[in-house]
């Protein structure tokens, strides 16, 4: 009887100890999921989109059947002010802290694009957020950025766009914020020319030009022993954009040449590397549609 009686408390005790074993277990995993669920704060947006107006967007000197560069840019520019606008929507006001403008280099003489330029350059924190301002984030780059470019196109003085200097005298200080997502988008055909910058040092210039390529003999299925042999590529312009992101897009080499475009992104690709930027993209001239999710997941992180 005893025996019997030890037997059964012994029984009930593992039991129980099952149970609690259980429960521990079943509430240290409940706890594991909502930590896993609990919300993951992105990073501020410093939003930051370089325009090239030379003459890359000139339908008259190079014109595309299918859509003309500068109706691309605008579609680009739109993608942008979109993914913006949301990224916005989805911030707590409380932790706020926001910032989209554009550049150009040099800037413009017109001081019509410079008053629209200024009217693009939109900072939203908990002091100067409101529903209306939100809400004006698309219609203001959608119209201010249709009006620079029929400018631009009306004038026709296109001197070209100095990037070189831009990273050299501008972006530490107007494209980086601590403690933020920094994305700098460049508009751009990847030629990098400007009348006043033309640096060289060995095979190392502050520009592109197809007649650089043409005459360096680059565009071959070997042109990247050729660079590395020769030590082409662009002179670094600075140092220490390990906080930038960068995305290029435009890319848009001279038809009939078949590796002209990796030549290009090369030239790219290597530049901002020696620059210290580590997440960067370097895209072609596809439209806007497609375009479209490329711009929104690289504003995202992803």
């Amino acid at each position: 009887m005893k025996k019997h009686l030890n037997l059964t408390l012994l029984t009930a005790t593992l039991i129980i100890l099952s149970l609690n074993n259980g429960c521990n277990a079943e509430s240290k995993k409940d706890h594991t999921q909502n930590i896993a669920a609990g919300p993951r704060h992105a990073k501020n947006l410093n939003l930051s989109i370089f325009l090239d107006l030379s003459d890359r967007i000139d339908p008259k000197k190079y014109p595309n059947e299918t859509m003309e560069i500068y109706q691309r840019d605008l579609g680009y520019i739109n993608s942008l002010a979109e993914a913006f606008q949301s990224h916005v929507n989805r911030t707590k006001i409380s932790r706020m802290d926001e910032t989209m403008q554009i550049f150009f280099e040099p800037e413009p003489k017109s001081k019509q694009i410079n008053e629209l330029a200024k009217q693009m350059k939109l900072v939203f924190n908990k002091s100067t957020v409101t529903t209306d301002k939100i809400a004006g984030i698309m219609p203001t780059y959608e119209s201010n950025s249709k009006k620079i470019y029929q400018v631009a196109l009306k004038e026709n003085k296109f001197i070209g766009a100095d990037i070189w200097t831009f990273f050299k005298n501008k972006v530490k200080d107007q494209c980086i914020l601590p403690n933020h997502q920094n994305v700098l988008v460049i508009l751009t055909d990847g030629y990098m020319y400007h009348q006043e910058n033309k640096l060289k040092i060995g095979n190392q210039t502050s520009y592109l030009s197809p007649e650089l390529i043409r005459m360096a003999k680059l565009n071959t299925p070997d042109f990247e022993k050729k660079m590395s042999d020769g030590k082409f590529g662009f002179i670094p312009a600075t140092s220490g954009l390990q906080e930038l992101n960068v995305l290029v897009i435009g890319i848009n080499p001279q038809r009939g040449k078949p590796f002209e475009e990796d030549v290009i992104k090369k030239y790219w690709g290597d530049w901002l590397k020696r620059m210290g930027v580590t997440n960067f993209q370097i895209k072609g001239t596809d439209l806007p549609t497609y375009m479209d999710s490329i711009i929104k997941k690289g504003l995202a992180g992803k």
